[in-house]
C-alpha cells in the first residue's frame, strides 16, 4: 500500500483501523508546519519539542477515542490542538510565580500590606463578574483576541502570529470588540467602579 497516494481520511481511518504506518505518513504531512507554528510561538527550540510532542500524544488520544471531525482537514486539526496547548502553557507560566534562588531569600518580601478589605474585595469580584459576562455576548473573533490580549497578556504581534493574521486585523478585532463591550455596557446598564 502506498500511503502517500492516499486522502487524509483514508489515512486516519486506516489509523483508527489499527495501521500506525498510516499516522505516520499523516504525521509527516504535517509536523514541520505544526512545528514550526509552535517553535515561532514559544521561542524555545525545547519547550517546542515539549509541545510538539504533548500534540501528536493529543491526536491520537483523540483519534483512537474518535473525536476527530472530519469536516475540517488533519493539518488544520493538528494546528488547533497545537494552537490550544501553546495556549495552556502561557496560561500556566503566567499563574507560576518564580523566586530567587540565593539565600537572601524571605517569603515576607512576596507578601502585600496593602491588603484590601473585604467591600473592596466584593466589589471587584462582581466587575470581573460583569465583565466576563459582556465579553461571553462578543462574536468569536473578537472574543479571542480580547483573550489573548488581556488575560493571556499577549502582545499584538503575538497574537498575529498565533492567529496566522496581521497585526492590523487583530488591532482592528480588539478595536471592535471594544466598540461592541461599549454598547452592551449601555444596552445593559452596566457601570464599573472601581
Amino acid at each position: 500500500m502506498r500511503y502517500s497516494e492516499l486522502t487524509e481520511r483514508q489515512l486516519v481511518a486506516s489509523y483508527t483501523d489499527g495501521n500506525h504506518k498510516a499516522f505516520e505518513e499523516l504525521l509527516n504531512r504535517v509536523q514541520s508546519k505544526v512545528f514550526g507554528k509552535i517553535q515561532m510561538v514559544v521561542r524555545d527550540y525545547e519547550l517546542a519539542q515539549d509541545l510538539f510532542q504533548d500534540t501528536i500524544c493529543k491526536a491520537i488520544q483523540a483519534l483512537k477515542d474518535g473525536q476527530y471531525n472530519e469536516e475540517g482537514k488533519f493539518g488544520a486539526w493538528m494546528m488547533r490542538i497545537a494552537h490550544n496547548l501553546c495556549i495552556d502553557h502561557f496560561r500556566n507560566a503566567k499563574k507560576m510565580q518564580f523566586v530567587r534562588g540565593n539565600d537572601d531569600y524571605n517569603p515576607l518580601d512576596y507578601v502585600s500590606d496593602k491588603a484590601k478589605n473585604v467591600e473592596q474585595l466584593v466589589a471587584k469580584r462582581e466587575v470581573s463578574k460583569e465583565v466576563r459576562q459582556l465579553i461571553a455576548l462578543l462574536p468569536a473573533e473578537q472574543k479571542e483576541i480580547v483573550m489573548m490580549r488581556i488575560v493571556y497578556d499577549m502582545s499584538f504581534k503575538e497574537i498575529a502570529d498565533q492567529l496566522n493574521i496581521s497585526i492590523n486585523t487583530a488591532l482592528g478585532r480588539m478595536r471592535y470588540a471594544l466598540i461592541n463591550l461599549r454598547k452592551y455596557m449601555e444596552k445593559y446598564q452596566v457601570k464599573l467602579v472601581l
